[in-house]
């Protein structure tokens, strides 16, 4: 990705979080510290790449309830936690709603810089997903209904003759409006168009 990552660095912990933002400093990367949860939640952080370095127990609410507001806001940032209060039961919770790690405090360099570069990772793929999956729905949506009408039929595996009169219009027709579904979507085939409209299928249930 062409933009540097920005780390959040969220601990009630304050000498903590100077090291860790010293360390990620000296390792060449850009971050921001937060006192709290709420310190976070009244400074969202910018659309860009990055992930969150979050502490599982502090005052007011915890690092699993900003993990949790985060994902009700749609903020798609992964997660590494670190906790000096390790248990089975947040490790897990944590995990299933999707941390790349829990770390025990204290971090060692090299763990804490591992789990930030899978973080990082992560995120990378995830806003290009994100992105294909932006451009394609424009495309689709660029369609006109007569278009979207013949692209159904078309992955329907119903040919131009049964296509045409279905819709009451010429064979010719349905072979133009064919070819213009084919260049806005940018796909050569009904092979391909089938395996989009694969893709377009889950992106309406995501």
């Amino acid at each position: 990705m062409n933009e540097s990552p920005l780390i959040h660095v969220v601990d009630d912990d304050e000498s903590l979080r100077t090291a860790v933002l010293r360390l990620l400093d000296a390792a060449g990367l850009e971050a921001i510290g937060y006192a709290s949860t709420g310190d976070f939640l009244l400074n969202p952080p910018p659309d860009r790449h990055g992930c969150v370095v979050l502490d599982v127990r502090m005052p007011g609410p915890s690092g699993l309830d900003l993990q949790a507001a985060l994902q009700r806001l749609g903020v798609a940032l992964p997660v590494v936690f670190l906790t000096a209060y390790a248990d089975a039961a947040s490790t897990l919770q944590a995990m299933k709603a999707g941390a790349v790690d829990v770390l025990a405090k204290p971090v060692d360099r090299d763990t804490l810089l591992d789990a930030l570069r899978r973080a990082l990772a992560r995120d990378a793929l995830q806003r290009t997903a994100r992105d294909e999956a932006r451009r394609l729905r424009e495309r689709f949506d660029s369609l006109t209904p007569r278009e979207r009408q013949v692209f159904d039929r078309v992955i329907a595996g119903k040919v131009s003759k049964q296509i045409a009169d279905e819709l009451g219009i010429g064979e010719r027709t349905v072979k133009t409006e064919r070819a213009q579904v084919m260049t806005k979507l940018g796909v050569g085939s009904a092979a391909e168009l089938g395996r989009l409209a694969e893709r377009l299928a889950q992106l309406s249930i995501q």
